[in-house]
């Protein structure tokens, strides 16, 4: 998982002025960073062994709210603390932000310095251990969908996220002069991620006004995992530096297509072998990936709360707007929720098109590994691929349409328990469900302007 930026690099460039800032990190259940800036010299020093955080932040919701119902941490518990334990393979510079490097770290209960079963990083690994004891790894990328927009979070927040000015004023996808229009922002993320240790493919228009796609290279889960959290951290200060603002919200306009974030996903070898490629097979699909595919649409609703966590990311899911209505598989079609890549090839992998650029991405590979794992071990038998329009299709398994709805595949899902742990999935079934109870109290703009006068 080397960034090829080492404790040793840092405590030189500490030593000759170049980093004066280390951000030491956690990912919340959000999939957002939280943590601490340290003085460069006193990390090299001290705090590279561990440091604290209040544990409240692995139980709480966007609003940082202090959510009653976990079992973890309440005020009854008093709110302690969780150890923060430095991965400093994760280690690596911050070229958008002046003289910082950045760390992300594993999350370590305070008393017993085991891992945080419920921490996002965990979770992912106690999965991959699993392919791993069966002599597998999992590779997989992420494609990352956001908004760009010509205002700053400041000026959006104080005209109440109202007449918000996008980027562009038409359907920029792979629009290269548009494009060339936002070449400011979109450079700079390119640059500053490659400077970070992340390896860069490409950025491009997306389907909608204003919206944009950053691609960097695949790795294994875990490495990938934590590139997307500080690709959208990066994103964000790095607009933010240019008075623009972004968003990852999954739909941020009625009108607007929604933003994803495809997860592409394989199976290897520990020795470096595809195991998802049969050059004998159908479309070049071993008996291990029509195992593993099977697995993944035979827990496809379980599992889509971990790709859809919020009730915005389920108004995505909207028929001709490339966002999936139907878990089914497909051979390279777009209107499915699981897309077969790269057929015939040892590239050959299956996208899952669900989840929303929301997503936390430990969560969401986590879950499809576990969902996958499940089919390998019970040799699933895959069903056929469908063709045509997804869109329009009758009889099919359907992808849960409400929070609610998925919160309740969640809550009674086996395979999921037996994965993760009862607590574990305790914990995100109360997150699920306070993220229900807060949006059902609220009043919302639409109800007010279609019923003020007319109820």
């Amino acid at each position: 998982m080397s960034t090829t930026y080492t404790f040793e690099d840092l405590k030189k460039d500490v030593a000759e002025g170049r980093i004066d800032t280390v951000l030491a990190c956690q990912v919340d259940m959000q999939g957002r960073l939280m943590g601490k800036r340290f003085q460069a010299e006193f990390f090299v020093e001290s705090a590279y062994k561990e440091t604290h955080s209040c544990n409240y932040l692995l139980a709480t919701d966007m609003e940082m709210e202090t959510v009653s119902g976990y079992k973890a941490t309440s005020w009854e518990k008093g709110y302690g603390d969780y150890t923060m334990k430095p991965d400093l393979s994760t280690l690596r510079r911050t070229p958008w932000l002046e003289g910082t490097a950045l760390v992300l770290c594993d999350m370590l209960d305070h008393h017993t310095h085991e891992e945080v079963p419920h921490s996002p990083r965990a979770i992912l690994k106690k999965q991959v251990k699993r392919l791993e004891a069966m002599g597998m790894k999992p590779f997989m990328a992420t494609e990352l969908e956001f908004f760009l927009f010509d205002q700053s979070y400041e000026t959006a927040q104080a005209s109440g996220y109202r007449n918000l000015k996008l980027a562009s004023g038409y359907n920029e996808d792979y629009h290269i002069f548009q494009t060339t229009k936002e070449e400011g922002v979109m450079r700079a993320i390119r640059k500053g991620l490659q400077g970070a240790g992340i390896p860069v493919e490409n950025s491009k228009g997306e389907a909608s006004a204003g919206q944009e796609e950053i691609n960097v290279r695949y790795a294994d889960a875990l490495t990938m995992a934590d590139r997307h959290v500080i690709i959208k951290n990066g994103c964000k200060e790095i607009a933010w530096a240019q008075g623009k603002a972004i968003t990852f919200l999954a739909k941020w306009h009625y009108t607007a297509a929604g933003s994803s974030s495809h997860i592409h996903q394989s199976l290897w070898s520990l020795d470096g072998k595809p195991l998802f490629f049969d050059d004998k097979g159908e479309y070049g699909m071993s008996e291990l990936m029509k195992h593993y595919m099977a697995g993944l649409l035979s827990h496809a609703s379980e599992i889509t709360y971990f790709l859809a966590p919020y009730i915005n990311s389920y108004k995505r899911f909207m028929a001709g707007t490339f966002a999936p209505t139907k878990a089914i598989w497909s051979k390279d079609n777009r209107t499915a929720g699981y897309r077969l890549c790269g057929e015939d090839t040892k590239a050959i992998r299956v996208e899952c098109r669900v989840g929303g650029s929301d997503l936390n991405p430990y969560l969401a590979m986590a879950a499809l590994i576990a969902a996958g794992i499940d089919g390998i071990e019970k040799k699933m038998a895959l069903e056929s691929a469908f063709t045509g329009d997804a869109y329009g299709a009758t009889d099919v398994r359907e992808i849960p349409r409400t929070l609610r709805s998925a919160t309740e595949e969640l809550t009674k899902s086996a395979m999921l328990r037996e994965a993760f742990g009862d607590d574990v999935i305790d914990h995100y079934v109360r997150a699920a469900e306070w993220e229900q109870e807060e949006y059902d109290r609220r009043i919302t703009d639409w109800e007010v302007a279609r019923g003020f006068e007319r109820a």
